[in-house]
């Protein structure tokens, strides 16, 4: 599958999801439509269509959004140095819609990895497991399982 960021797939962007994407945007803590989301899928670029992120990788972190230990596909992510608002984050963006995402934290689960990818909803679409073949994700479906997340 090809994924690439067009000025079409832009135009159709809720004006949420222009502002998070497009200008590096962040939503209202415990607003966003993914935050308590709980069924099994993986999570996609809004613009681009890549496979950003897989349920089994979801977490409750208590920060507002929502939270994964890792990327599904890592060339999918970028990460990206954010000096704004008087402090060094690290951004993250999808490597082929450069939508921004929102940033990476060195305080997710150690046992999975010790990371916390903390995601604006907006910036996300949910592809839930039974529809992923149909999708054009059947590679990705392993990634998934057959349960809901905790």
């Amino acid at each position: 599958m090809s994924y690439k960021r067009s000025e079409e797939a832009i135009g159709r962007l809720t004006p949420e999801q222009r502002r998070v994407t497009q200008n590096n945007g962040t939503e209202r803590a415990f607003t966003g439509e993914y935050h308590s989301h709980k069924e099994p899928g993986i999570y996609v670029d809004v613009v681009s269509g890549e496979p950003l992120f897989a349920s089994t990788d979801k977490f409750e972190s208590g920060t507002g959004w929502p939270s994964f230990t890792r990327p599904i596909d890592e060339k999918n992510v970028v990460e990206v140095r954010d000096a704004t608002l008087g402090m060094v984050r690290i951004e993250v963006r999808s490597n082929h819609g450069d939508s921004h995402l929102g940033h990476v934290f060195p305080d997710g689960p150690r046992t999975r990895g010790g990371l916390r990818y903390c995601i604006n909803s907006a910036s996300l679409r949910f592809v839930h497991r039974d529809d992923m073949e149909a999708q054009g994700y059947g590679e990705y479906v392993e990634h998934v399982g057959d349960k809901q997340n905790a």
